[in-house]
């Protein structure tokens, strides 16, 4: 596309994602995260502006990449454009691409809001992890105007193996959140069923390859078996976010009179993990609290 780049929120996905953009000859120009010194690492390795805020990102841009923790730092960041510091101020003939994972009426708060101040958004849901950020291999969740969608394709396969358009940025953002709620309870599904193993003395490694040719196979076990059996939790996604992301699912079901008591017994572990100080731990680290005697061992 030709366009300058801006990125706002860089741990490790959106750092990631601009490393790659910027292997594949893309011009990434600014960054900037609340976390200065983070920032300033990266705009350091990747030769751009570290941005003293966040109006200094959308002059430095064309296209700006969002990739944030929650409502409150979305909300924030696309604050009115009469604030002092806001992605809006200037954002005239901007893009806004956004990709956290947050409540989905927010995103269409914030596809509004572009809208007023003159700017383009999309959503752009991620179902991916930190690997697949830097080979340039993340399935997105796209809503919004499919002509913007259709114009940043180009772009967007960059960084990504698989693009969907799959509506509005508000139904991209539920289906993300419904993605990360089956995803969640998969994981506290298997780390039972791992811990009820390891309990009755069976070879994990066993039961783990016996559970891949049948019923119990999932791409979780791909994923977090083996690190539940060898305590391995180094994190790709966190335990704290898959609190957040199932608890944003549970309201879209309170909202619609349904009850969900899986998904809500799986937040409600992954709330304990956090309660408990475990919260940056991968979610494979639910098999903390399901393991007999693992929590002891490790105070």
């Amino acid at each position: 596309m030709g366009d300058r780049i801006g990125f706002v929120g860089v741990g490790r996905m959106g750092a990631n994602m601009a490393r790659r953009l910027k292997d594949r000859g893309e011009s990434v120009t600014a960054v900037y995260d609340a976390r200065r010194d983070i920032a300033a690492a990266l705009a350091e390795e990747l030769g751009c502006l570290v941005a003293r805020d966040l109006a200094a990102v959308t002059a430095a841009s064309d296209v700006i990449f969002t990739v944030v923790s929650d409502d409150v730092a979305m909300r924030r960041i696309f604050a009115p454009p009469s604030k002092r510091d806001s992605l809006l101020r200037g954002a005239r003939g901007r893009l806004f691409i956004n990709c956290a994972t947050i409540t989905p009426s927010v995103h269409r708060e914030v596809e509004r809001a572009a809208g007023r101040a003159g700017a383009a958004s999309l959503a752009a849901c991620m179902a991916s992890s930190i690997t697949q950020a830097r080979e340039g291999t993340l399935y997105l969740m796209c809503g919004g105007d499919f002509a913007t969608f259709d114009r940043t394709r180009p772009l967007l396969e960059k960084i990504a193996g698989s693009i969907r358009h799959v509506g509005s940025a508000e139904q991209a953002a539920t289906l993300k959140a419904l993605v990360n709620m089956v995803m969640n309870i998969n994981t506290a599904a298997l780390a039972e069923g791992l811990a009820l193993a390891d309990a009755m003395r069976l070879n994990l490694t066993l039961a783990r390859d016996v559970f891949s040719q049948t019923g119990a196979a999932s791409r979780v076990l791909q994923t977090d078996g083996e690190d539940m059996q060898h305590r391995e939790h180094s994190c790709f996604f966190s335990a704290g976010h898959a609190a957040k992301d199932s608890g944003i699912a549970l309201k879209l079901a309170t909202a619609k009179g349904l009850d969900l008591p899986l998904a809500a017994a799986t937040r409600r572990q992954y709330a304990r993990m956090v309660k408990e100080g475990l919260g940056q731990l991968d979610k494979s680290g639910i098999a903390e609290l399901t393991f007999k005697g693992r929590r002891r061992k490790r105070r």
